[in-house]
């Protein structure tokens, strides 16, 4: 009952609806009247003054009409369609999400994140591509270390601290092993802080001394990793210097410490999250949330039969990515979630298909908590009858 209401409210007969086509140079507008007259696809550009044209426009076909609401879809929430999120919001219309379903009502809420929000989503966009850029880098690095040291990453397995160490100071088989089995056992025992020890050094020192690396070329390849390992330091500085800012702007947040409360959910997921919703408090509904994330279901049925139901993903794909890397720390044997996880697991259901659903969940209970400013409690909707988002 509650959606259906809150379509009709957005939808009437007094409604002129707006769609946008966001382009990065031109955007094309499109209105449509409840009485089905509309007003032929017409371009206008990413400056102000033609913002101002687009607008005054919408004003002229609103007055025509004799409507009294504006609703405005947009088929981008790309960066190409931020100025122009940012110059409607001053304006009396309701900003929408997915324009093609507009006119049923279903389509996204849009929220622009202001103020330690709008950091937030900055910074956290920021480190996502900070560490895209630092995994290619990595994968090319040790693509480079194979050809000269094959062994190398069979005995060290990834790019650890320790790893890091020797590649930047003993880049060559050669180099490792004129260390000699002590010196080496010296090194890793204090870059790993005693997690690696002799059985470690004598793996890797066999390995140096009977190595298969190539010989022709080395000089090149070794100058390429030098390059490289600079990156990667230069790229780790820049990430940590984000996480730190994020962790500034989320404490300046008055419902983060809800967020912060649930075990598994840490400053980067709780930073991204806010982020991406912009205002957890402007939501209504969980439906509005879910629809946001992409985690809103749907089916796929035809005649007699009743098809499976899946997620939209038709919202945002960080937040969804942030909620469900949380529920894989929340299913884990001392998580939140462990129990229902191990209950849909035994039910047959897909680990994949679980993890979903425990996005879901996790969503039910952030919403509650933000909504609500209270921190989490395990069971507490079933010690003091707590009512989650419905």
């Amino acid at each position: 009952m509650e959606s259906q209401t809150k379509k009709i409210r957005i939808i009437n007969k007094k409604t002129l609806i707006v769609a946008v086509d966001i382009g990065k140079t031109v955007h094309y507008g499109y209105f449509r009247a409840p009485t089905g007259e509309n007003v032929r696809p017409f371009r206008f550009y990413n400056f102000k003054k033609s913002f101002e044209q687009f607008w005054a426009k919408i004003c002229w076909f609103q007055r025509q009409h004799n409507l009294e609401d504006i609703v405005i879809g947009f088929e981008s929430t790309g960066p190409y369609a931020e100025p122009l999120f940012h110059f409607l919001r001053q304006r009396p219309a309701k900003l929408r999400v997915i324009a093609d379903v507009i006119s049923l009502g279903h389509a996204l809420t849009l929220v622009v994140p202001e103020g330690p929000a709008a950091q937030l989503r900055r910074l956290t966009q920021a480190r996502e591509r900070a560490m895209k850029s630092r995994t290619a880098m990595v994968n090319q690095l040790q693509h480079l270390v194979f050809v000269i040291f094959p062994e190398f990453f069979n005995i060290m397995k990834t790019l650890t601290k320790s790893a890091m160490h020797l590649i930047k100071n003993h880049t060559t088989p050669e180099s490792i092993f004129a260390m000699g089995f002590k010196s080496l056992t010296g090194v890793l025992k204090k870059v790993s802080r005693g997690k690696l020890g002799q059985d470690r050094a004598k793996e890797l020192f066999g390995a140096a001394q009977a190595s298969i690396g190539i010989h022709e070329g080395k000089e090149s390849i070794i100058l390429e990793i030098d390059h490289l390992i600079s990156k990667i330091e230069n790229e780790d500085r820049f990430i940590d210097n984000l996480e730190k800012q994020m962790a500034d702007h989320l404490r300046q947040i008055p419902y983060s410490s809800s967020l912060l409360s649930i075990k598994g959910i840490g400053i980067i997921t709780a930073a991204g999250l806010i982020g991406e919703v912009g205002d957890f408090r402007k939501f209504r509904t969980i439906s509005e949330m879910m629809k946001l994330a992409g985690l809103d279901l749907y089916e796929v049925s035809s005649g007699q039969h009743t098809g499976q139901r899946h997620i939209s993903k038709r919202g945002r794909s960080l937040m969804r990515k942030l909620l469900f890397f949380a529920a894989i720390n929340a299913v884990k044997s001392n998580g939140i979630m462990h129990e229902p996880y191990q209950q849909m697991l035994h039910r047959g259901m897909p680990k994949v298909k679980a993890l979903i659903a425990i996005s879901r969940k996790l969503l039910r209970i952030i919403f509650a908590l933000a909504r609500d400013n209270v921190e989490y409690v395990k069971n507490y909707n079933q010690i003091h009858h707590y009512k989650l988002a419905a």
